[in-house]
Formats: C-alpha cells, structure tokens, sequence
C-alpha cells in the first residue's frame, strides 16, 4: 500500500543552516535511489507560514513509497537520514495515505487515492502550485489577504509553506484537526474563496495541485500536538 512521507527539519544554528541548504544540491543523488520511492521533493521554506522570503531554519523532504516497510527502512536507517537527524535540532516525520489528489506536480500526480477518512482524524494538506511569471508580483500581492484567515481558522494545527524554487514552485502543507474544520476554512472563508476565483480568471499557475491525506503517524519531536 503506498505510504507518503514529509519529513521535516528545523535548523537553529548557523553552521547547521549552510549545512541543510548545501544539501538542497547535493541529497539529490542519495535520493534518487531510495529503493521503493516513486516520487520525491527537496524543499526549501518560507517566513511565517507562507512568504516569498525564505526561512533559512526549516527545511523538507517529500516522498512516495510503495509500502511502509521500504519508508522506514530508508528513513530510520540510510546514511543521509542519520546525517538530517545529526545535523538538525529538530525533526519530525509523517507518515500519510493519500485520500484525495487532483492535478498534477512536475507532469505527473504521484499519489494514489485508497482511502477515505474518518470523522475525527487528523487530516494533511499538500496544495502545490508553479506560479506563472508574468504573474508571480500579481499573486504575491495577493497572498497576505489570503491567508490571513488562517491566523484564527478552527481545527488549524499547523501551516508552513514550502517550495523547490523559492517565490515560484511553491506547495503549502497544513494539518487538520477534522476533515469538517479544513472544510469550512475552504468553503465559508471569504478571503478564500475569493482567491480560488481569482485562480480561475487570472490564471497565475502553469500547473496546480490539491492533495488531501490522513495521518497515521508522526515521529519526532519538531510537531507536537
């Protein structure tokens, strides 16, 4: 059964900063040949949640496997990973399945859907996009508006935005108390379903994605809920 992992590393120190950003190049060769992952993404951070300036401190890895037992086999024990746990001062690592995926990510949709929440679980949300250029100062302005529903919205337990490019392939990643308490952000958020008009009129994105997942496991000790 395929199993998603987004692993994610905080970095306090300045030695440990230029460390994790030097491996934004150089983790791809490791990765590249984890047995039994399908997809994987290396991403920078952004300030306060989601912001075009980076966040130096926190760093992730996405990835798809196809099962659990290759996940934790690489995660728990490759040499990269032993290296990540070494060098960051805080971690964590979670373990999903995909529930819901539409669009595509760098030409493809990774993740396949196979299962279906419950009433009280804790759900995960991947929304990925690649901002057009002609569009990105349009977008970026738009941004704070956006988001600052977030500030108070119910359920929310944790929002952080992410990104291969900075300012431009950008994905955020939130964690929900209920299924119930994402939906209503989505739907009953004016600011929200404002922007989701202005990305069908505007068109700032080449390519999106909206990806919804239950959480089954968090290891670590960077998210504490």
């Amino acid at each position: 059964m395929q199993v998603t992992t987004l692993s994610i590393f905080k970095y306090t120190n300045f030695s440990s900063k230029i460390w994790a950003f030097g491996m934004m190049q150089f983790a791809h060769q490791h990765l590249k040949k984890a047995g039994g992952c399908s997809f994987y993404k290396l991403m920078g951070s952004g300030k306060e949640g989601f912001n075009p300036l980076p966040d130096w401190g926190v760093y992730s890895i996405l990835q798809v496997w196809e099962t659990q037992a290759a996940a934790e086999k690489f995660i728990y024990r490759s040499e990269l990973f032993q290296k990540y746990f070494k060098n960051s001062n805080k971690h964590s690592i979670l373990f999903m399945r995909n529930i819901q995926a539409r669009g595509n990510w760098g030409g493809e949709n990774p993740f396949i859907s196979q299962d279906e929440e419950l009433a009280k679980q804790k759900i995960a949300v991947i929304t990925r996009a690649s901002i057009k250029w002609s569009k990105l100062i349009t977008f970026w302005k738009f941004v704070p508006k956006s988001q600052k529903p977030l500030i108070n919205a119910k359920g929310l337990l944790y929002t952080k935005g992410f990104g291969e490019v900075p300012f431009k392939e950008m994905a955020t990643f939130s964690i929900w108390e209920s299924k119930e308490d994402l939906f209503k952000f989505a739907y009953q958020s004016k600011e929200h379903i404002e922007a989701i008009k202005k990305t069908r009129t505007i068109k700032w994105y080449n390519e999106e994605m909206f990806s919804r997942f239950i959480i089954t496991k968090i290891n670590g000790d960077f998210l504490n809920f």
